[in-house]
């Protein structure tokens, strides 16, 4: 009963500012103007959505990946004695100080024609013109991966301080080579961080909005900018209707990876 009573207003905060609003959203997009599946009909031959869709698949993929080359190493260096490693831990957690809108204006200043970065370039001799970055898929895939590594280290940095140091050293005793013992025995059992790191990456690139928002061209729209779009247009069912085609593909990730790797078995670095 105590832990009940311990979760309890937890479990009503998410009944009241969650779940309700989720389902009257979900209602909302077979109930208007009136009980119809007209609108999920019309999703199925959509090929606005689709193609955004599909653009939003790839940014997620692409984020995904480049805050797992990115982030590993970083992880890997987490784990040294001292204070370089704490002070590298406070790099990493930096951009959770700071807003997702401060941190992409920023990027904004760095990319565009006249930003730091072109300055820099122009000065140094690299290029003679300014390059076309702000307004790009580049640029998206950049200021997402800033704001999403932490995402990708932490679980992965916390897996491999689970590991322990003596399998190491046991594999370095009976004549593996140093990349040998990381590929047979670290590498292995940091799995289930690297899972969790690319889930959490994963499902909350495919909500990402202000940043593609900014940073991106017409070609980077998301579908979380597509529903803004439909609402300002106060096309409420149809943007319900794409609300329930994301929440739906995320479960559905979420299913797939529970069912190739195991949620409990991801996590688990990150409970201890």
């Amino acid at each position: 009963m105590t832990p009940l009573l311990l979760t309890a207003p937890l479990l009503l905060f998410m009944l009241v500012f969650y779940t309700l609003p989720v389902l009257a959203m979900l209602l909302r997009s077979v109930s208007e103007p009136h009980w119809t599946l007209a609108n999920y009909a019309a999703l199925s031959v959509d090929t606005v959505f689709q193609n955004v869709f599909l653009t939003t698949l790839r940014t997620a993929v692409i984020v995904t990946f480049g805050c797992l080359v990115l982030g590993y190493p970083v992880a890997l260096y987490l784990l040294r004695p001292g204070r370089t490693a704490l002070n590298a831990l406070i790099v990493v957690l930096l951009p959770f100080w700071t807003s997702i809108l401060v941190r992409s204006y920023a990027w904004m200043v760095l990319l565009g024609r006249r930003g730091l970065l072109n300055e820099a370039l122009i000065a140094a001799g690299v290029i003679a013109h300014p390059l076309r970055i702000l307004n790009t898929s580049i640029a998206v895939y950049i200021a997402m991966i800033h704001i999403l590594l932490p995402y990708m280290i932490l679980p992965i940095a916390n897996a491999l301080r689970q590991i322990d140091p003596s399998l190491r050293r046991a594999a370095l005793g009976l004549g593996a080579t140093p990349a040998g013992a990381f590929r047979q025995v670290t590498l292995p059992l940091s799995m289930p961080g690297v899972a969790a790191g690319v889930l959490l990456v994963f499902v909350l690139s495919l909500g990402f909005y202000i940043t593609p928002a900014l940073l991106g061209g017409p070609r980077d729209m998301t579908v979380a900018m597509l529903i803004a779009n439909q609402v300002d247009q106060l096309n409420w069912p149809y943007a319900a209707c794409l609300s329930a085609a994301l929440l739906a593909t995320t479960l559905a990730i979420m299913a797939l990876f529970q069912k190739l790797f195991g949620v409990g078995t991801a996590f688990r670095s990150i409970e201890r």
